[in-house]
């Protein structure tokens, strides 16, 4: 049986492998630098280009803002000047599924899906294992290469001759996400917002592509929520180095800011915890994914059963899908033989503020999150595509 609608619910947004998607960034960019790539699920870097309307040039600056959905950013522009001037010419991107930085960081390195790359939510079934392996820490994931396969953009771009720079905080350099995803690029250390645009102003002296990443703005969502002050003011503060960055680099390079997803705050009168709902819990090995994207895997024989427990349970507040299902749908893209067993045998896209928790393998503070994102709702899904060249 399943029970995956044949169109989704309104408010909700399936995810997208090309065009205007997350996917079509790096290979845009690469386009925009004139070199001619093509990626496993078909984006090539030209036609990328054209459809995210960027313009040729020799210097580019990729900039990645962790957690600054579309809706967020403009509900919230008057934090925000510099950006907030460059939405009116701006287009709406659609993030992957689940749309939470895993996933799409995977999407937007390889210019592909996460059916393609295997890096599927917060945590997943390890198929050697068997047990949850993190995505974000890599804890419990093994090789970064043997689990991600597809070759990053980035290292596509070194490889034809492009000087290419990546610019994070000292803590990513060689992680698993950064080698599975993003790798290819010579790694630049930076704390400090202000510390990263001055390093990217250096290294756009001379011509090539770099890579800044920023993610205080999910932080503070997370911890506060969306629309709490301290989510304005890590807005701020991102906007004014921005400007700031605008106004630093030489004349003609092309900036681009973008996002991996947006966010929802929670209601906890809508949160069940598998740990303390004994129906989710029946037939059920593992649970991963995130509460907003859940991945269930089932006991042998168990998905059908599983997943129309959990339908009901969870009735309107989800949508609950039996892998194959999601899979025909396409929610992860393009889905690598490899990839197949670490997707859940039931897969949970939760909607409006609703989550899942499981007490038992999450920790304290992450039940009390209050910003999450991870499902189908436009705001998690839509990010923006803010460009200028200066």
């Amino acid at each position: 049986m399943t029970v995956l609608p044949e169109v989704l619910p309104d408010g909700l947004l399936a995810p997208r492998y090309d065009g205007l998607a997350l996917s079509s960034v790096l290979p845009g960019a690469a386009g925009a630098l004139g070199v001619d790539l093509t990626t496993a699920t078909g984006t090539g870097s030209f036609q990328a280009r054209a459809d995210l309307g960027l313009p040729a040039a020799d210097r580019v600056c990729v900039v990645l803002v962790d957690g600054l959905g579309h809706a967020n950013l403009s509900e919230r522009a008057g934090h925000a000047p510099f950006l907030r001037s460059l939405l009116a010419s701006s287009r709406v991107l659609t993030s992957s599924f689940p749309s939470t930085t895993a996933a799409a960081i995977g999407t937007f390195g390889t210019g592909t899906s996460p059916g393609r790359t295997g890096m599927l939510g917060y945590t997943q079934r390890d198929v050697v294992s068997g047990r949850l392996a993190n995505m974000v820490s890599w804890e419990g994931a093994g090789d970064p290469r043997t689990l991600q396969q597809e070759q990053p953009v980035l290292e596509r771009l070194a490889d034809a001759g492009i000087e290419v720079s990546s610019v994070g905080p000292a803590r990513f350099a060689g992680s698993g996400m950064t080698v599975a995803a993003l790798r290819g690029a010579r790694y630049l250390a930076a704390e400090s917002i202000a510390d990263r645009v001055d390093t990217v102003a250096f290294e756009l002296t001379a011509p090539g592509l770099v890579y800044l990443y920023w993610g205080d703005v999910d932080k503070a969502g997370h911890h506060h929520g969306w629309r709490s002050r301290q989510w304005g003011d890590a807005l701020s503060d991102l906007d004014r180095e921005l400007g700031r960055l605008a106004r630093s680099l030489p004349h003609g390079t092309l900036l681009v800011v973008t996002a991996d997803h947006g966010m929802v705050d929670v209601d906890r009168s809508k949160r069940w915890d598998v740990a303390k709902t004994p129906e989710l819990g029946r037939g059920v090995e593992l649970v991963g994914g995130e509460p907003r994207a859940v991945h269930v895997y089932a006991r042998p024989d168990q998905a059908p059963a599983v997943a129309a427990r959990w339908s009901s349970v969870l009735g309107d507040q989800a949508i609950v899908a039996l892998r194959e299902d999601a899979v025909a749908a396409g929610w992860f893209g393009p889905v690598a033989e490899h990839v197949l067993p670490a997707i859940g045998d039931v897969v949970v896209a939760m909607r409006g503020r609703a989550t899942v928790v499981d007490s038992r393998t999450q920790t304290a503070a992450s039940l009390q999150l209050v910003g999450v994102h991870g499902s189908l709702t436009r705001t998690e899904m839509q990010v923006p595509l803010l460009v200028t060249t200066v």
